[in-house]
């Protein structure tokens, strides 16, 4: 379509996407997944629908603000106000030992260090919508799993600013950590807790004119959102990422006396802009770029995919939640956080990343959802294997994952056949094969001749060659001896 993208794209647009939705949801997977491959076959790098970049960056931004702004009403301060404790020192543990591998794996690399903090940033923040889809589907939203799991993502999303800040100080053109980078990110650690002690109060902040949108409905989705691009615009212009005030927005919102009426209010477009942001994320995907660094980045997503899994299980568990809360909660964390965008593209205006690195981080971000329907798989089987009483984790494992360990028992036993028929094969082929040996050593070694110390008299009607059973043959017995 090149640079005219009409009525008739977007048609096409929504249509692939809307099937896309359906097919995964119709396969039990979250339809997120299916908007994500839906950006990709339409992207520049697939049918080249959406083949100008421009747009695609500032769809993919404005899919991030509406997402969080979405995400921001869903999420409770009072539920966060019971796990705070657990919360903020599991997120504090995630983001140190995230550094503590991205580091060394970095000066193996030959990285800057600059990038190695970034990328320990990306890995530490968790997909806060994704993750909330799956503790939906599994029905584990509401339970205690599910709050400490959305407790933690909560401490994330709010440890993305001073995380933003220090990524806004590193790189070339950051400045360095001086004096008032660090009272600035004091500053915003306090309006921070300010504003969950204040929303975390006995009565729910009062909506202004709460009454007049109450009585005209139809203008609360207007308002809603004029809200989010508001305090969007105050936070861009004071520095942080307008992603963060639509977070914010939401947050408030979302624990006001409004609450009930504005998520009503804007249900029917939630959808909209969830496709929006997923489908956008799918464009941004380069499959160019993925093929031919396939072998890396294949590498990137699993190494941080099972390291993130295993530091949110080790972490939960650290700090006292038993095995049947640290395991799907730590699980459900696997993929990485929208706020994780937000990080690379601020990595990339600083140049602390190159274009690559930026498109690295990317790729791994949006492949780590689009494997997010494993960790779902997971998170289920375990929620039925704790409802039926089992809590110690090696049987909860063993019974979780006990098809692919038959599975992996069967291959590993025909692998060992193999290996076995094809040793003994080579073994025979190996002893044909041989070279033949000279005509004297296949003969063995010349007999001495022997010089007999008497005559040795003929046997009567013996052959030439005396018979079978040679010179010396005791005489067949008669006949008579065997009456």
């Amino acid at each position: 379509m090149g640079q005219t993208f009409d009525l008739t794209g977007i048609a096409l647009v929504t249509t692939v996407a809307l099937v896309c939705g359906l097919v995964l949801s119709r396969l039990r997977q979250p339809a997120i997944v299916g908007y994500i491959v839906a950006g990709v076959v339409l992207g520049p790098t697939g049918f080249g629908l959406v083949s100008d970049a421009g747009p695609v960056h500032t769809l993919a931004e404005l899919g991030v603000l509406m997402l969080l702004f979405l995400v921001g009403m869903e999420l409770s301060v009072r539920a966060f106000r019971a796990v705070y404790r657990v919360a903020l020192l599991t997120v504090l543990l995630q983001v140190t030992l995230s550094l503590a591998v991205t580091l060394p794996a970095g000066e193996l690399l030959g990285w800057p260090v600059e990038r190695s903090i970034l990328f320990g940033f990306l890995i530490a923040l968790s997909g806060t919508a994704v993750a909330i889809k799956m503790l939906d589907d599994i029905g584990e939203l509401r339970t205690d799993t599910g709050r400490v799991t959305v407790g933690v993502l909560i401490a994330q999303d709010l440890a993305f600013v001073p995380l933003l800040l220090l990524a806004n100080a590193m790189g070339p053109s950051g400045g360095g950590l001086d004096a008032f980078i660090l009272l600035k990110l004091l500053a915003a650690v306090a309006v921070l807790a300010g504003l969950v002690w204040f929303l975390s109060g006995r009565e729910r902040v009062r909506v202004p004119h709460g009454e007049w949108f109450r009585r005209n409905l139809d203008v609360v989705p207007l308002a809603a959102l004029a809200f989010c691009f508001s305090l969007a615009s105050a936070t861009g212009l004071i520095g942080l990422s307008t992603a963060f005030g639509a977070f914010i927005a939401g947050f408030i919102l979302g624990n006001s006396n409004g609450r009930a009426i504005a998520i009503r209010a804007t249900q029917p477009i939630q959808a909209v802009l969830v496709v929006v942001f997923f489908l956008s994320i799918g464009l941004l995907i380069d499959l160019g770029y993925i093929w031919a660094n396939l072998g890396e980045v294949l590498l990137f997503l699993l190494v941080v995919t099972l390291i993130k899994t295993a530091i949110n299980i080790g972490t939960l568990h650290l700090l006292g939640e038993p095995w049947e809360r640290a395991f799907p909660a730590g699980v459900i964390m696997g993929s990485l956080g929208e706020f994780s965008f937000v990080l690379g593209a601020v990595g990339l205006s600083r140049g602390i990343v190159d274009p690559d690195g930026y498109q690295l981080a990317v790729t791994v971000i949006a492949l780590s959802w689009l494997v997010s329907p494993l960790w779902l798989v997971t998170a289920r089987r375990f929620h039925d294997v704790a409802a039926s009483g089992i809590v110690t984790l090696r049987a909860a494992l063993a019974e979780v994952y006990s098809g692919e360990i038959a599975a992996a028992t069967r291959l590993g036993r025909a692998l060992l056949h193999a290996l076995q028929a094809l040793r003994t094969r080579f073994r025979r082929r190996g002893t044909r094969n041989l070279p033949a040996l000279p005509a004297p050593l296949r003969a063995g070694p010349a007999a001495a001749p022997v010089t007999p110390s008497r005559p040795i008299p003929p046997h009567s009607g013996s052959s030439p060659d005396h018979g079978r059973d040679g010179p010396h043959a005791a005489p067949a017995p008669k006949a008579e001896e065997f009456q």
